[in-house]
């Protein structure tokens, strides 16, 4: 399957998505889009035979629970909508406790990695599987960027991406700018997993650009590709031609022409670091065969972690680079074998792991062992930094009523209270907690701030016993 070069579609610049020329197919944010109906700019791309693939981004295929019914029947709905060749989503996990560790459910609100052991694996293929039961058509996965890595580790990227493809069949969709992300702040050689991965199993390629700060890259979607990362994409273009490349831009968004100008830099990059004719095999051709480290033997299930109530976010720290542990290279090779049900004991410890790891996050427990808690006080800001972005753009009146107050006072309410739905539900208990807490100081403010929220939750602000009910739920949170 061909697809070409695209971009990402995104509302706020669907009309220069459109105008730009040489554009072979866009990708779509599947949870952006309504379930019944598509919005007029990608009708009109349709319409034009502009291929148009829905990217995933909450099912958590790389989390304990098996996926959702919900979410996967949502993620068909949207396939089939847009007569889409295939669907894409992440290898991460976004949420974590619940009833496998009987404690508090935590939304991440963001793509977190998975632990890259033969437990965790075991757990992503099963959830891998029942996946592609539910889609319409074939699926393909993201390898994701990361602030953090986890400690003893028994495979490395290439590895966990080789095995995975090997027992699912799974396609992959690799972004070179979060290859590049992973060799910033952790050391990893992109070059190397590069040729550890199976490339014949590409469905298409993401490119994005990023920022440093501080000695950490984080993959922002909102500045321009640089040169490393095109250098990256360079690397991966030398060993195979991929079936797709794909801008992705998805805030800060520039000019159509300065869209225009890094698409045509992806563009040169390709044909450069193209082989000579007849020296590269095609794609699809017989995967080499190597050797993959023996899984351990079954280990017992482990008790589920505690979830203490969160402390005062800590002072920023900067951790330097954490380098992934050496391992020998992966086997690969096709079709997938059969496999066995996952048990309930690899489940259960990966839940234990996650959840331990998302609290440190998101409610400030303690950072479980062999994690370095400088860097995890870097990606707990991160994740309340972005938690304040997305809010503003569900709930845009949320800065205009409050001002250049809004970001102090979302992050100081982010940081005692972990997000356990969804964003829009995060922007409802924001502002509930500032009119609980006597705010804004301004009575305008407060005034509108009241309306907004009675529009939307109920006839007036909670009172004491609604509050009392609540802060003890959210007491649950240290139990």
């Amino acid at each position: 399957m061909e697809l070409g070069i695209g971009i990402g579609w995104r509302p706020e610049i669907a009309h220069e998505v459109e105008a730009l020329a040489g554009i072979d197919w866009v990708e779509a944010v599947a949870e952006n889009l309504c379930a019944d109906h598509l919005p007029d700019s990608l009708v009109r791309l349709r319409e034009r035979g502009v291929t148009v693939v829905p990217h995933g981004v909450a099912l958590g295929l790389g989390g304990a629970d098996r996926p959702d019914p919900g979410r996967l029947a949502a993620l068909a709905a949207r396939a089939e909508l847009l007569g889409a060749p295939l669907v894409t989503e992440h290898i991460a996990f976004v949420r974590a406790g619940g009833p496998l560790t009987a404690s508090p459910g935590l939304e991440a609100g963001h793509l977190l990695p998975v632990p890259r052991t033969w437990d965790a694996l075991d757990v992503l293929c099963e959830n891998v599987r029942i996946a592609q039961d539910s889609l319409p058509v074939p699926l393909a996965l993201e390898n994701i960027a990361a602030l953090i890595t986890w400690p003893d580790e028994e495979l490395t990227e290439g590895q966990f991406l080789a095995e995975l493809v090997e027992r699912t069949g799974v396609r992959l969709l690799i972004d070179v700018a979060n290859l590049h992300t992973n060799h910033v702040n952790l050391g990893q050689d992109p070059a190397k997993a590069l040729d550890e991965l199976p490339v014949e199993a590409i469905a298409y390629v993401h490119v994005a650009g990023g920022v440093e700060k501080n000695g950490v890259w984080h993959d922002t979607h909102a500045h321009p590709v640089t040169a490393p990362v095109l250098e990256v994409l360079a690397e991966l273009r030398s060993r195979v031609e991929p079936p797709g490349v794909l801008l992705e831009r998805d805030d800060t968004f520039p000019p159509a022409r300065e869209l225009a100008g890094e698409l045509d830099a992806i563009r040169a990059t390709l044909r450069k670091a193209a082989p000579p004719a007849g020296s590269q095999a095609p794609v699809g051709s017989p995967a080499r065969t190597v050797t993959v480290p023996a899984a351990p033997a079954p280990a017992p299930p482990v008790s589920a972690p505690s979830v203490s109530a969160p402390p005062t976010p800590a002072p920023s720290v900067s951790a330097p680079p954490v380098s992934a542990p050496p391992a020998p290279a992966p086997s690969v090779s096709a079709p997938p074998a059969p496999a066995p049900s996952v048990s309930d004991a690899a489940r259960d410890r990966t839940a234990v792991a996650q959840t331990a790891l998302l609290s440190a996050l998101v409610a400030g427990t303690p950072a479980p062992a062999g994690f370095d808690p400088a860097r995890l006080r870097v990606q707990s800001r991160s994740l309340a930094a972005k938690r304040a972005d997305v809010v503003a753009k569900v709930a845009p009146e949320l800065p205009e009523i409050l001002g250049d107050g809004y970001r102090a006072a979302f992050l100081a309410y982010a940081g005692g209270r972990p997000m356990s739905g969804g964003y829009r539900r995060d922007a409802l208990d924001f502002a509930e907690h500032v009119l609980i807490a006597g705010g804004p100081a301004d009575p305008v403010a407060r005034r509108e701030l009241t309306y907004w929220w009675r529009d939307r939750s109920g006839s007036r602000p909670p009172g004491r016993a609604t509050r009392l009910i609540r802060a003890a739920r959210a007491a649950l949170v240290g139990r």
